[in-house]
């Protein structure tokens, strides 16, 4: 039952999005109406919302984020992931089918979309979503659906793989906390199944991640070499790593490094 009534809520938030962005403003009573629930259930729901910074709660509802308040996304990133990112995006060409997993490494690509031509972008994030559907020239987007995860803030399990292997994408842009050197990337999540399927969908697999987060101790492997296509971190990567990797057949990409 409690599985049923946090679907129901995700699902929820994520239709009143759509009719946010859609409407540019929405009121609690009619939220209420159209879900058949509370108006108090409508408050905490535009209350979390507003906290993921995906719309701006005013009396008695909601407005959509501002353009320029959305344009900031990017802006209020480390640099060195920024430019981590600005590197990984030269990868992407006019017309791609791609996949953006939520983390604030891969967050970054999202102000070069701007520039690509033709592109269909699938996440599995909300806050992703809406700074896609912000741009100038909105990408097709898709959202994985599935089943919300707090920790990773983003959708997972069995929905999200089910609509990830019903589509073929060329590149999947996935961020790791950490690299171990002998076996691929690994994360503090134990929930590594739909980063596997999003490899699985994907005909090139670029990880982004700062070089300081090598050598981390980390239990959880997600990716192993063997499907890894691109590393792109920052040039502060000792070169006898960068030998290593790329004796994975795993090509390198190292971004300028700036200090915040």
């Amino acid at each position: 039952m409690d599985f049923m009534n946090k679907r129901n809520t995700q699902e929820r938030r994520h239709n009143i999005m759509s009719l946010v962005n859609k409407q540019g403003e929405v009121s609690v009573e009619d939220l209420a109406l159209r879900f058949e629930t509370s108006e108090v259930t409508i408050r905490k729901d535009l209350a979390t919302l507003e906290k993921a910074g995906l719309l701006l709660r005013r009396y008695g509802g909601a407005v959509a984020v501002p353009n320029e308040v959305s344009q900031q996304f990017s802006a209020k990133m480390a640099p060195n992931k920024l430019s981590i990112a600005q590197a990984a995006s030269r990868l992407i060409k006019d017309h791609n089918r791609i996949i953006i997993d939520s983390g604030s490494t891969t967050a970054g690509l999202i102000q070069h979309l701007n520039h690509k031509r033709g592109l269909l972008v699938m996440t599995n994030s909300l806050s992703l979503a809406n700074a896609i559907h912000e741009l100038e020239q909105e990408p097709t987007l898709l959202m994985t659906g599935g089943t919300w995860d707090p920790h990773s803030e983003s959708f997972q399990g069995q929905i999200a793989e089910q609509v990830l292997r019903s589509y073929n994408f060329d590149q999947l842009f996935i961020g790791a906390d950490g690299i171990d050197i002998e076996r691929g990337t690994t994360t503090f999540n134990e929930l590594t199944g739909l980063s596997k399927v999003m490899a699985d969908v994907s005909r090139e697999v670029i990880v982004m991640l700062e070089s300081e987060k090598f050598g981390r101790r980390i239990p959880n492997l997600e990716l192993p070499w063997d499907q890894i296509s691109v590393l792109v971190t920052d040039d502060r990567l000792p070169a006898e790593m960068v030998e290593q990797i790329s004796n994975q057949n795993v090509q390198v990409i190292l971004a300028p490094f700036i200090n915040s």
